[in-house]
């Protein structure tokens, strides 16, 4: 079943898809469903359990104080950041959330239980919500999975299934997607705009892609904007503010040697607003949020295309990013906790490497040969952020994977389409690895970077 472009791309808040807009999601939803039961008035009391990597680095991801947002009725792609950064200065020297927005109740991040050793059978990212009544009657009780880029699951929407070949427009596979373009001959971002077809007119995807476009600016924008430290007690610096002065210093009009550097400081400014938990696109991931957006200015700025028509390169290139962010969230996982940091970075490298390469020129078959190079060569990216924050090495990788999807489209370009390695098969392979791969190295800060660079506290 292809997945949309606008559940790929969704607005939210950082700093973690799968951590921060994942459980603010299910919270949200956990208090509508205490409306429709007809339960919420009675409730007197929420119990939160957080489990497996949701609670190894739920406090380096902000996970508590986006449950008890979620608690309160927030979703993450409306909360403003001044708004949110407000409630939780309330909810923290009050000890207490106004529950759906309505009714206090005494809740804090403190209270909520942590069981880090313990991992439920469908994904590592588990979180346990029950409400309760007087005399502490059970109410409703509900257990959800944050799987990947802020989709939610509960328990009984968790049926594992293996992906069914597509009917219609649709496609499972990469296999499909080319038939599909073939038979039509059409270009994969064409395919996908019939797809989105089915629930939108043409003016309402435009639109809402030139809005996600104009959210990737906005934080790239407020990125350059801001120095100072991000939050946490690794005492990281922010540097695209540095950067974009000397930048700007050296390159005033924007010379096609430095379209490198105009990359990387993209991708790096993106991911430090999402580090200090602003206003982000997820791009599968806010993990891997500045990728896309980076690629996508080198798409805009650096190629024919994008310089004759800036607003339909954003367009095509987010609708073929989408198309093949969809068969990694169908066949594999963009979920760090669950893949290592290849389901995140991997596929973003994946998705903008294609939507590069459709705006360079190139067919549906060179344009999945650049998705498949770019994770045939992130295969194995472990997923080990240090104390559990999205800063180290999360921040850098974002450039240097953004980079290596600009080389991957020209590498495809160069070539007729045909090659050895399947874009499915890379996509099945990554699959596999992230199963073999030791939980240390997935999102639980238990391993690789995360215990070997030490970390010194500064007490204030």
């Amino acid at each position: 079943m292809t997945i949309s472009v606008f559940d790929l791309f969704s607005v939210g808040v950082g700093p973690s898809s799968s951590h921060t807009v994942g459980p603010m999601r299910a919270a949200a939803r956990f208090i509508s469903d205490l409306h429709t039961l007809g339960a919420f008035e009675d409730v007197v009391d929420v119990k939160v359990d957080l489990y497996g990597s949701l609670a190894a680095t739920g406090a380096g991801h902000g996970t508590m104080s986006a449950v008890l947002l979620g608690l309160e009725g927030y979703r993450p792609e409306d909360i403003e950041t001044d708004e949110m950064e407000r409630r939780l200065e309330i909810m923290r020297s009050t000890r207490h959330i106004s529950l759906g927005g309505s009714r206090d109740i005494a809740l804090a991040e403190d209270e909520i239980i942590l069981r880090p050793l313990t991992v439920l059978p469908f994904h590592p990212n588990g979180m346990t919500l029950t409400a309760y009544a007087d005399e502490n009657v059970e109410l409703h009780k509900e257990t959800y999975f944050s799987v990947g880029g802020g989709f939610v699951v509960t328990e009984a929407e968790s049926i594992e299934t293996t992906p069914a070949s597509a009917g219609g427009l649709n496609y499972g596979s990469a296999k499909e997607l080319l038939e599909l373009c073939d038979r039509y001959e059409c270009s994969i971002s064409d395919l996908m705009l019939s797809i989105e077809h089915e629930s939108r007119s043409t003016l309402e995807i435009h639109e809402q892609l030139l809005h996600i476009r104009d959210v990737m600016v906005e934080c790239e924008q407020r990125g350059i904007s801001r120095d100072g430290y991000l939050p946490g007690a690794l005492r990281v610096r922010r540097r695209a503010r540095d950067w974009f002065l000397r930048l700007d210093r050296e390159d005033p009009y924007r010379a096609p040697e430095f379209a490198e550097d105009w990359v990387n400081l993209v991708a790096l400014a993106i991911n430090e607003e999402n580090a200090s938990g602003g206003r982000i696109v997820t791009a599968p991931t806010n993990g891997a949020a500045g990728i896309i957006p980076a690629v996508l200015h080198y798409a805009v700025h650096y190629t024919p295309a994008g310089r004759a028509d800036p607003d339909k390169t954003a367009i095509q290139f987010l609708l073929t990013a989408g198309a093949i962010g969809s068969l990694y969230k169908e066949r594999a996982s963009i979920s760090g906790a669950e893949v290592g940091c290849q389901g995140e970075v991997g596929s973003a490298a994946s998705m903008a490497a294609a939507g590069l390469a459709e705006i360079l020129g190139g067919t549906p078959e060179q344009v999945e040969n650049a998705a498949e190079i770019a994770m045939e060569h992130s295969l194995g990216l472990t997923c080990d952020p240090i104390e559990g924050l999205v800063q180290i090495p999360c921040i850098e990788r974002n450039a240097i994977s953004a980079g290596k999807a600009i080389n991957a489209a020209r590498m495809a370009l160069r070539g007729d389409g045909t090659h050895r390695v399947s874009l499915d098969q890379v996509i099945e392979t990554m699959r596999s690895t992230g199963a073999d791969m030791l939980s240390k190295y997935k999102e639980t800060s238990t391993g690789g970077l995360a215990v070997n660079v030490p970390v010194n506290y500064v007490e204030c």
